[in-house]
């Protein structure tokens, strides 16, 4: 009778383990992943620009519907293609990269439709200040890298936030939109 008890004490901890053992890491690749972001401009044209320096690591488990990710993004790497404009957002007038080297991502809540991450709710820092955001995914996929012979798994994911909430406030009193899409298109190797 007490080896029957003692084995239906172990089955939640085998299972616990079984669990556990099918979460993989996955690292972001650099040069596969981009976050970048567009602002509307007086309702005439879009600024966009990207970060280039990113870094960051995903726990996933597929079986078990769950995950995290931690991304943290170098802000002084911020490029629109124009020098003079990266200045500026550079600027303590705009997203102060001098006190506020870096932006960060960090989530443990994974939202599922079926095998496919359908959106990732996490807490986004800039410029000090920390808000939650939703990214919605627009793709997600894994597969076999037939090049690095590695699974990899990434999508495209979007969410639009008012910057002002960070306190990128820059230009709303002349018009510039509050509203800016964010979009991060990732992609992790396992490890």
């Amino acid at each position: 009778m007490k080896k029957t008890l003692l084995a239906l004490a172990l089955v939640p901890v085998l299972f616990a383990s079984a669990a556990q053992a099918q979460s993989a890491t996955y690292a972001i690749e650099p040069t596969h992943t981009f976050v970048t972001f567009e602002i509307d401009h007086f309702g005439t044209s879009t600024n966009r620009g990207r970060f280039d320096k990113k870094e960051g690591t995903v726990q996933f488990d597929r079986a078990g519907k769950s995950g995290k990710v931690d991304i943290t993004i170098d802000t002084t790497s911020i490029n629109t293609g124009t020098a003079p404009f990266d200045g500026h957002l550079k600027s303590a007038e705009i997203l102060n990269v001098a006190a506020h080297p870096t932006a960060r991502f960090v989530s443990d809540k994974f939202v599922f439709e079926g095998d496919k991450v359908k959106e990732v709710t996490g807490q986004f820092t800039l410029m000090g200040k920390t808000n939650p955001v939703t990214l919605k995914a627009t793709k997600f996929n894994c597969y076999m890298s037939p090049i690095i012979k590695r699974e990899v798994c990434g999508g495209d994911f979007e969410a639009t936030i008012k910057r002002s909430q960070w306190g990128a406030s820059y230009g709303i009193n002349y018009g510039f939109s509050d509203d800016m899409r964010l979009v991060v298109q990732v992609e992790a190797v396992k490890q």
